[in-house]
């Protein structure tokens, strides 16, 4: 009896979470309302709040949801031996990220321009960087502190991907990666 409940639990989330995102392409988040969801899940509006206590909570569910899910892809990125190879792979493997995840971006992109998304995205790769500075610090000592480095390359690296998922049309993956090799030296410690 307990696994069925988990079952019909987990089917009554993933059909608010996909009721939600097809909402969000047809209008603003704040416009969307409780029972907007719930008719659009055909579900009553007890069963949506005895799960969640409002619409922020089940868009902040998704979200948390979504940025785990980012986080596995980037802890992929662990046998990468230089800085460069190592932010050319975070992109690469955030851009492969995007693409399965392309109608849920778009959604809640699209009509709705609020940060919630980029927060969770910076967040991650934030954390990512973070521990592989940890590792770098630990073995040898930088001519600039890797905390710095960390972040000059965090922005780049945030802001390319934001512009990509904004602006898919306009460069392949394969261009950015390209560019972003030619535009990250080789040495990043260097200091001529």
């Amino acid at each position: 009896m307990n696994e069925k409940t988990d079952l019909r639990i987990v089917k009554t989330k993933k059909v608010l979470y996909e009721s939600l995102l097809e909402l969000m392409k047809e209008k603003t988040f704040e416009e969307i309302k409780v029972s907007d969801i719930c008719e659009k899940a055909l579900i009553n509006r007890s069963t949506f709040y005895s799960h969640y206590a409002d619409k922020y909570e089940l868009f902040s569910s998704y979200i948390d949801s979504l940025k785990i899910t980012l986080t596995k892809e980037l802890e992929k990125n662990s046998n990468i031996s230089t800085s460069k190879e190592y932010f050319l792979e975070m992109l690469r493997l955030f851009l492969n990220h995007v693409e399965k995840q392309k109608n849920v971006y778009r959604a809640i992109m699209q009509q709705n321009r609020n940060s919630i998304i980029m927060d969770m995205i910076y967040h991650a790769f934030n954390e990512d960087i973070a521990k592989k500075i940890e590792i770098e610090e630990a073995n040898h000592r930088e001519k600039i502190p890797g905390s710095f480095i960390a972040t000059f390359y965090l922005g780049a690296i945030f802001s390319v991907g934001m512009k990509w998922l904004t602006n898919e049309n306009k460069y392949t993956k394969k261009e950015l990666l390209n560019y972003l090799d030619i535009l990250i030296p080789d040495d990043l410690n260097s200091t001529k």
